[in-house]
């Protein structure tokens, strides 16, 4: 993201002691293992670096949990109308929904809701701090259908063909291994199956945003495209963001990128 405050010391200890419990344990072994396997592999096979660019576009560095609070701040209804992006999803109840990089869970407990208790949230980052905040948030409303998933920098780890909708609010921005992760998410999502993307406007200056953390449209359907998606339709009313849907490309067909 873009902001970064600090963190309370005591937080930080209770995550230290508590993070590991956020998730299913077999998670934690998964990563454990995917390293071990890795180190083994020949180096012609292990992950590749994380990128710095994308096909043109420099990658912005992930918002550290320090800075969460910031999601939650009170004005982003106000900046960004967080309610209207919700009304645009059109989430039903009994529906299987992702909230990829979710952060302290914003848009994860909102989406719970909407999901009711036939329904399904996999909250979905990469830092552990993070999730121990989601699960005190939904613990305090009593939220229970939220699954939460500690990801590695290039595999989300969703389960294959089991989500109807991943959204991403300005989260695509700073994936360090984008390829790896549209991959995974191509294979997670159902036959009808979206993936919404939500970027601050990188064509309106504007936007009080450091440039970095910004997208065009054309960079977006182009990063899409590349990686076996096509544009379904896009939502163009919102104060400072894109909000672009895409649907699996059944002709689509892997290829080089630089």
């Amino acid at each position: 993201m873009h902001l970064s405050r600090s963190g309370c010391p005591v937080l930080c200890a209770l995550l230290a002691t508590f993070c590991l419990t956020l998730v299913p344990q077999a998670y934690g072994a998964q990563e454990t293992a995917t390293d071990t396997k890795a180190a083994a592999k020949p180096a012609a096979t292990r992950l590749p670096p994380a990128r710095q660019f994308y096909l043109g576009r420099k990658i912005a560095q992930t918002m550290h949990y320090k800075g969460a609070q910031w999601l939650i701040r009170d004005q982003r209804e106000r900046e960004e109308r967080c309610s209207l992006v919700l009304e645009q999803l059109g989430v039903r109840t009994g529906m299987t929904v992702c909230d990829m990089g979710c952060g302290n869970g914003f848009y994860s407990l909102k989406l719970a809701r909407l999901v009711g208790p036939n329904g399904r949230v996999f909250a979905v980052d990469i830092q552990p701090q993070m999730l121990f905040m989601l699960r005190a948030r939904a613990e305090e409303d009593g939220i229970e259908n939220i699954t939460p998933l500690l990801a590695s920098v290039h595999d989300p780890r969703l389960p294959r063909a089991s989500t109807d909708l991943i959204l991403l609010v300005d989260v695509y921005h700073e994936l360090s291994h984008p390829e790896r992760v549209l991959g995974a998410l191509r294979r997670a999502l159902k036959p009808k199956g979206l993936v919404v993307l939500v970027e601050y406007r990188d064509e309106d200056p504007k936007v009080p945003i450091r440039p970095l953390h910004k997208m065009s449209k054309r960079q977006i359907i182009r990063e899409l495209d590349a990686n076996g998606f096509k544009l379904a339709r896009q939502f163009d009313g919102l104060p400072w963001q894109h909000m672009m849907f895409f649907a699996r490309d059944p002709q689509w067909a892997p290829r080089d990128t630089p």
